[in-house]
């Protein structure tokens, strides 16, 4: 998954060829187990995309902008000229809120983008343990891929 909860082809081209290695294992005892791995990742890899997805079309989310811009200038309107100061403040502050709340939802609706952005620490936990494991039994080897998930040509 790409930043802003955009999909990348790229893993799902190494899980295409991680399945492709698991058929050479079929009928060996490790096989059922690393079948269920693979069908688990990729559930939670469905399920972070799902999360990353927007739930709410941006176009709910410019009208009700243009809904709350309207009623503002409406209500600035209706406003009397003379000792208004009360009213004023309080608009201001009902339009601070109402447009803070607009922010809050659209953030927390988009998680991994925004002010509010959630850093993708699991996927990053698993990414560093199985570079360490890679290292670990393979000293001498190379990651078969770079650090953008590109492969390498051997």
């Amino acid at each position: 998954m790409a930043g802003h909860g955009r999909r990348l082809t790229r893993p799902s081209v190494w899980s295409t060829d991680f399945r492709a290695a698991l058929r050479d294992l079929a009928g060996q005892p490790v096989f059922g187990m690393l079948v269920a791995a693979d069908n688990k990742r990729s559930d939670e890899r469905e399920e972070r995309l799902t999360q990353a997805t927007a739930s709410i079309p941006s176009a709910i989310l410019w009208f009700l902008l243009a809904t709350l811009t309207i009623t503002v200038i409406g209500l600035g309107i209706c406003l009397p000229r003379r000792n208004n100061r009360g009213q004023v403040v309080t608009l201001v502050v009902i339009t601070a809120l109402l447009t803070t709340t607009l922010c809050i939802i659209r953030d927390v609706d988009r998680p991994f983008g925004g002010i509010i952005q959630v850093e993708p620490t699991a996927i990053s936990e698993a990414e560093r343990q199985a570079t360490r494991d890679f290292t670990a039994n393979h000293p001498a080897a190379e990651l078969p891929c770079d650090d953008r998930g590109n492969r390498r040509t051997v």
